[in-house]
Order: structure tokens, then sequence, then C-alpha cells
């Protein structure tokens, strides 16, 4: 367990110095490799946050993790919106039609996240393109 850690967590310590070191010296706005590093950050926030909103209902039983908050479960509804329960996207486990046990910023944050980070890779892309037309001209 501990070499999976090591190996986890010491590229992302140096990848975290390399980042701050861009961000702390004011090179970050002109540099692609801060954006396209920017965006796994992201892109593993949108995970965690997926991760967050499916295991919510903490249990198998959704009826028992609906009393445990101290809701009534609906049978009839949940049977009657049972396609609401499968997808992906957006999460959902509700115990009756006015209470859902997936915290109310998961679903807004799963689309924000991976926006984001779509934003930095193609901002990335775009610096990058703009870096090799500069040394092209003999710009520096």
């Amino acid at each position: 367990m501990t070499p999976l850690l090591l190996l986890i967590f010491v590229p992302l310590a140096f990848g975290l110095v390399f980042w701050l070191r861009l961000l702390f010296s004011g090179r970050w706005r002109h540099s692609p490799p801060w954006f396209a590093g920017s965006a796994v950050p992201l892109l593993l926030g949108t995970g965690v946050v997926y991760l967050v909103g499916s295991l919510s209902g903490g249990s198998l039983d959704p009826e028992e993790a609906c009393h445990m908050v101290g809701q009534e479960f609906d049978w009839a509804y949940r049977s009657a919106n049972f396609d609401e329960y499968t997808q992906w996207y957006p999460l959902h486990d509700k115990c009756n039609e006015g209470y859902d046990l997936v915290p109310a910023w998961v679903n807004p944050t799963l689309a924000v996240l991976p926006a984001l980070a779509l934003l930095c890779l193609a901002y990335s892309l775009r610096l990058a393109v703009i870096h090799r037309r500069t040394k092209k001209k003999g710009i520096s």
C-alpha cells in the first residue's frame, strides 16, 4: 500500500511545486504547461465529486439511508422514476418527491469542473501555437 501511495503522491508533489512556482513568479499567464497542468486537478476533482455524489446514499439500501436522514421513503415515487437512478448525469438518489440524498452542489460542480478543464486545455493549446509561431519568426 505504501509504494502505491508513493507512486501517486510523489509526482503530485513535484507537479504542485512546479505549478506553484509558475503561479508565484507571474509566468503562468504565458505558460502552456501551467494551463495543461491545471486541467489535471480539475479532472481529478471531477472524479472525486462524482464519487461523493454516487456514494451519497451511504448504503446499498435506499430506504435505510432515507430513514437515517429523517426522510420518508416512497416506493411508488422511486419505481415511477427509475430512470433517474440509472443515469450517469445528473446524479439523483431521491427518497421522495421533495428530498434527494445527493447534495445540491454535486451536479453543478460536475458541470463546471470539466468545463474549466476544457478551457484550460484549449488555452494551453492556443499558447503553445502562439509560442511556436513566434519561434518560427525569430521573435523571442
